[in-house]
């Protein structure tokens, strides 16, 4: 668990920047497991019950007693938790990790419109700066060569707008309801019930989890795994700690780090988006650069 005796401007940059790694690796990681052909459905449903037995974890640290008139806190959360999910699935089974992942920074504009209507709390104009900043950032990230366009971009942007926007929903209503509960109360009965939902995926399998090869499980394993680690660690600064807008705008770093991970060791995974020229190089520097300046107005 995070300790709370981290000063707060501290702790909404690192452990955002920590959880906005390994989701960069465990976006790589999954993609190479659709590659293999293991599908959206099988993807969701084994990713939510490893996430969620990671979460389990948290509850052994005690906490305070749950009042079960506030059990449709969780529910509602973990509701946009599970859209949010399948949307980016979606998004990285259809389209490319470095479309998808910048996309999905568009998330720290829409906690920045949500937070003082859901929570009250105001957001500072130079927070809204550093939010149009990494959206800006994230716009030419996603620059190709030749005015080409990205494989899947419709439905890749899409998805991640709403997986963007559900994502959104969560992060506020967690800042919203988790000093009241606690964060070792509140985050294990999200994904508890997360996971449940889930179980309704079965019935859109296209094979049973036994048809998955063995390849396949490493992949899938392990992307998930890195994926709940990166989901505690930023869940649970926003639960401890709040200020969800400062939080997502450092988190957004991931849509860069995807991109620096693809052309860096890209084909570690058989990725073919590695293949990038010089002048996209050049625009996802510039967007790079955007993105840090709007992660130095919030450390500032």
């Amino acid at each position: 668990m995070l300790r709370t005796e981290v000063p707060a401007s501290t702790a909404t940059v690192v452990y955002p920047l920590i959880a906005a790694l390994f989701y960069a690796f465990g976006a790589l990681v999954l993609k190479r497991s659709s590659d293999l052909g293991i599908g959206l459905w099988r993807t969701t449903f084994v990713a939510n019950l490893i996430v969620a037995a990671l979460f389990s974890l948290l509850w052994l640290m005690g906490g305070p007693e749950i009042e079960r008139d506030l059990l449709w806190q969780p529910g509602a959360i973990a509701l946009c938790l599970f859209v949010g999910q399948l949307a980016q699935f979606l998004a990285l089974e259809k389209g490319d990790v470095s479309v998808a992942v910048p996309v999905f920074g568009l998330k720290v504009v829409i906690v920045a419109f949500l937070t003082p209507l859901l929570t009250g709390d105001a957001v500072s104009a130079k927070t809204w700066i550093a939010a149009l900043l990494s959206v800006l950032g994230i716009t030419f990230l996603n620059q190709k060569e030749g005015g080409s366009h990205p494989r899947g971009l419709v439905i890749t942007l899409v998805a991640g707008g709403v997986g963007a926007f559900a994502f959104a929903i969560f992060d506020v209503l967690v800042q919203k309801w988790g000093p009241a509960w606690g964060a070792t109360r509140l985050l294990p009965c999200i994904f508890w019930i997360n996971a449940l939902l889930s179980f309704g995926l079965i019935f859109r399998f296209t094979a049973p989890l036994s048809a998955i090869p063995r390849q396949g499980w490493a992949w899938l394993t392990g992307g998930s795994v890195l994926l709940g680690t990166q989901s505690m660690i930023f869940v649970s600064t926003l639960a401890v700690y709040g200020k969800a807008t400062s939080a997502n705008i450092v988190y957004a770093s991931r849509g860069l780090l995807s991109v620096v991970l693809v052309w860096m060791i890209g084909h570690w995974f058989m990725n073919q988006e590695r293949h990038l020229g010089a002048k996209v190089f050049r625009w996802r520097l510039f967007g790079a650069a955007l993105m840090l300046s709007a992660i130095v107005l919030v450390v500032a």
